[in-house]
């Protein structure tokens, strides 16, 4: 047989393998596990747990298991995933602007670029609040007593060197306050760090407004500012740079896959987490929950992840959280 017969019949027998793997019945066989590398009550798990349930109810795949591995701010979730999970095609793992900080101030042996990329699903404005009874009616009052002493105003939200943290240096920065003093304290779900805010053992607490609706509605927290560029639809929260804070934080969180995949094995990654975020199902958890459609495909997203990881880094040196 001529050699460019030969290649031509080895390049479409390719492409129908590739085809089939991605085909809606090869989606609706696969059986997934997704990892959130963090502790029950996050936004990881929040995430992970929406996606299963769009996934099964869209028939994306035939079953998905969310399985919670928390530690080192997702960092130990990630280096599970990479090691035990090279060239399996049935693994995902939640993830975002956070482990990408986290990997850098952890000075994980693990990196991200050794994963898979898939999608980027959402984004999230950030939210700070403080206890209903703080005498800091106002991000401007957090901002003086931050000036005042750094040391002194204790924060808690996500893992170390993710949004939550990362916002709070940035405000201390804005506010004058000294970075090198900063106060935070990392918590791998968002239950725990919820229960140090209401129980009055820290100043100011940072997370998506979702995660802190309910305590707001109810009285128990107070909102000061949202790090949106613009108030969030239908909240009466005024942003950071409404009150002269020149800061705007987005969290996007996405999903990749382990190592060593074939193209097919990808192309069915892809094929199914596109049919569970492009559906109507995904669409209303993304209204109800308030996270803004951030989806990248899985080549954009490849791209995305490496800028990002730039820009992440030069944010953290420039806070003196990576030096």
């Amino acid at each position: 047989m001529p050699l460019n017969r030969r290649s031509t019949l080895a390049a479409a027998a390719a492409c129908l393998s590739l085809a089939a793997f991605a085909s809606p019945a090869f989606a609706q066989a696969l059986e997934l596990k997704i990892t959130a590398p963090a502790g029950a009550g996050g936004g990881w798990d929040s995430t992970s747990r929406a996606l299963q349930q769009v996934m099964t109810t869209t028939g994306a795949a035939k079953s998905v298991q969310v399985v919670n591995v928390p530690g080192a701010g997702g960092t130990t979730g990630l280096a599970q995933v990479v090691n035990t999970g090279n060239g399996d095609g049935r693994q995902l793992l939640m993830m975002g602007f956070n482990l990408v900080g986290a990997v850098l101030t952890n000075k994980s042996p693990v990196t991200l670029e050794t994963v898979t990329p898939i999608a980027r699903l959402t984004g999230d404005s950030l939210t700070v609040v403080v206890p209903a009874n703080s005498p800091h009616k106002s991000i401007q009052d957090l901002a003086a007593a931050l000036k005042a002493d750094s040391g002194k105003v204790v924060w808690n939200g996500g893992s170390a060197g993710g949004a939550d943290h990362i916002l709070a240096a940035l405000v201390t920065k804005a506010a004058g306050g000294d970075v090198s003093k900063l106060n935070y304290v990392p918590f791998s779900g968002g239950g725990e760090a919820l229960a140090e805010l209401l129980g009055g053992r820290v100043t100011a607490g940072i997370s998506t407004y979702n995660e802190f609706e309910s305590m707001i509605k109810s009285g128990k927290l107070r909102a000061v500012a949202v790090s949106s560029a613009a108030r969030l639809p239908g909240i009466d929260v005024p942003t950071l740079k409404e009150q002269d804070l020149n800061i705007e934080l987005t969290n996007w969180r996405g999903v990749v896959a382990p190592p060593g995949l074939s193209a097919a094995q990808k192309a069915a990654l892809v094929a199914a987490v596109d049919k569970a975020v492009k559906s109507p199902e995904w669409a209303a958890v993304r209204k109800q929950r308030s996270w803004d459609d951030a989806y990248m495909d899985a080549d954009t997203f490849a791209a995305f992840l490496k800028s990002e990881n730039v820009r992440i880094k030069e944010i953290l040196t420039s806070v003196g959280l990576v030096k």
